[in-house]
C-alpha cells in the first residue's frame, strides 16, 4: 500500500442476510432482524419473502412473495455481497421454501440459522400445512442451527414436549433427525425464575438461562430477534455456543428495555450493550 492509497481493509464490514417476512408494525420479522444486525455492527441484506398487515394485536393479512422473485432477490444478494451468515424466518409456502433451499444449497460456507416460523405471537398461522414436509425435507437439513420454540418443535417431532427431560430428549431427537444443531426455545414454558433454552451442538446439551422478566411490556418479535442476533454473532466469527449466549443476552436486554409506542402498543428495546453476565450456561 502506498502512502496515499486508502486502507481498504478498514473500510470493510461483515455482512449478514435475512430471508423473512416484513412486519408492518416494525416489531418482528425483517425489521427486528435489521435492528439486531445494527446492534452487532454488521451490514444487513434482505430478501422479502412475505408482507404482513399486522400490529401487536394480530395479523390482518399476508401477501406471500412470488417464489421466482424471491429467487431473484437471493441471486442478486449472493452474487455481490460477502455474506458470512444468514437467517430464515417466515417462509409460508412449499414453493417459497423450495426456491430458498435451491439457492442456498451451493453456499455451504455461509452459516445458516433457520427459525421455522409457523405461528405468530398473536396465534395467526404463518406456515401452510403442506409446507411443513417441504421445510423438514429440503431446507432445515441445510442449517447450521435451527431455533424452534416448543409448539414448533412439537410439530417437527410429531409429539408433545412437556418438562425439562422431554426438552432435552427433543433437542437430541431433532438434531439426530435433521443432522443439524438445535436450539429449543423454552419461552412457552411456565418456569418461575428463569427463561431457559436448550442447545444441542451434536456433542453436548447445554441449558442456557436468563432471569425471567416479570410482566414485560412486550415480547413480540423475540424469536426473530434471537435468531437474528445469533446470525450476526456467527457472522462476526463467534463460535456457535458463544453466538447463542450473545443472542440470549440481546433478547434479555431487548425485553428489559421495551418501550411504549402507542396507547396500548409496545415494542422491544434496542440494547446499548449485551449483558452476557446475565446468561448462565449449564451442561446437561
Amino acid at each position: 500500500m502506498t502512502e496515499n492509497e486508502p486502507d481498504y481493509s478498514s473500510m470493510r464490514r461483515v455482512v449478514a442476510l435475512t430471508i423473512a417476512g416484513s412486519d408492518s408494525g416494525g416489531n418482528a420479522g425483517i425489521q427486528a432482524d435489521l435492528r439486531a444486525f445494527h446492534v452487532f455492527g454488521v451490514h444487513g441484506c434482505t430478501v422479502l419473502a412475505a408482507l404482513t398487515a399486522q400490529n401487536p394485536f394480530g395479523v390482518r393479512g399476508i401477501l406471500t412473495a412470488d417464489a421466482d422473485f424471491i429467487g431473484m432477490q437471493l441471486d442478486a444478494v449472493l452474487e455481490a455481497y460477502a455474506v458470512s451468515a444468514l437467517k430464515t424466518g417466515m417462509l409460508a409456502t412449499p414453493d417459497v421454501i423450495t426456491a430458498v433451499a435451491d439457492r442456498l444449497l451451493p453456499h455451504s460456507r455461509i452459516s445458516k440459522v433457520m427459525d421455522p416460523v409457523m405461528v405468530a405471537t398473536s396465534g395467526a398461522r404463518l406456515l401452510q400445512d403442506d409446507a411443513v414436509a417441504t421445510l423438514t425435507e429440503t431446507l432445515l437439513p441445510l442449517a447450521t442451527l435451527i431455533t424452534p420454540n416448543l409448539p414448533e418443535a412439537e410439530v417437527l417431532t410429531g409429539h408433545a414436549i412437556e418438562g425439562h427431560d422431554a426438552m432435552v430428549d427433543a433437542v437430541r431427537e431433532l438434531s439426530d433427525t435433521l443432522g443439524v444443531a438445535v436450539l429449543l426455545k423454552g419461552g412457552h414454558c411456565e418456569a418461575e425464575e428463569a427463561a431457559e433454552d436448550f442447545l444441542y451442538d451434536g456433542e453436548s446439551v447445554y441449558r442456557i438461562t436468563t432471569p425471567r422478566i416479570v410482566q414485560p411490556i412486550s415480547t413480540h418479535g423475540t424469536g426473530c430477534s434471537l435468531s437474528a442476533a445469533i446470525t450476526a454473532a456467527l457472522a462476526c466469527g463467534k463460535s456457535l455456543l458463544d453466538a447463542v449466549v450473545d443472542g440470549k443476552a440481546y433478547v434479555y436486554e431487548s425485553i428489559r428495555t421495551g418501550v411504549w409506542v402507542g396507547e396500548a402498543a409496545a415494542v422491544l428495546g434496542t440494547p446499548a450493550r449485551l449483558p452476557v453476565e446475565q446468561v448462565r450456561v449449564d451442561n446437561e
